[in-house]
């Protein structure tokens, strides 16, 4: 029986660069190809060093990205960066589901109170602060002088 052009490509595999950059993993080739290179890559929990390597469906590929591990079932070979439902295609993620976000801590301390319109102090308030804080003592005011 002959085989066809897409018989042909499952059978030699693809890039393992290629495949990530068609599936939208990595936003560059150069960026995959250093994803692989670094050690970050394995394919069927084999380290790979080079990004030459080929994929096959049925590969598991181990990725870590940003600090968070990805496992992606390789299901076909891409022909082409498409766009994200067709990258989709190409792989199933078995990742772990993430971790849940902890929740903001609730403040515990509470603002300062301030009357409504005390907003920031004028210029003539922070002299008056200034002079306060340096002398130690309550400052001359104008309306306070004989």
């Amino acid at each position: 029986m002959p085989k066809t052009v897409s018989d042909l490509d499952t059978d030699a595999g693809q890039r393992l660069d290629q495949w990530l950059w068609f599936a939208r993993i990595a936003k560059t080739r150069t960026l995959a190809t250093k994803l692989v290179e670094t050690g970050k890559a394995r394919i069927n929990r084999t380290r790979v060093a080079k990004a030459s390597r080929a994929v096959r469906p049925g590969d598991v590929i181990t990725l870590m990205l940003h600090g968070h591990v990805r496992i992606l079932k390789v299901l076909s070979c891409g022909t082409r960066r498409g766009p994200a439902q067709e990258a989709q295609l190409l792989y199933e993620d078995m990742s772990p589901p993430p971790p849940p976000r902890a929740k903001a801590p609730t403040p515990t301390a509470i603002p300062a109170f301030r009357e409504k319109g005390a907003g920031r102090p004028t210029k003539r308030d922070r002299r008056r602060i200034d002079a306060w804080n340096s002398n130690g003592s309550k400052p001359v005011l104008k309306s306070d002088e004989p």
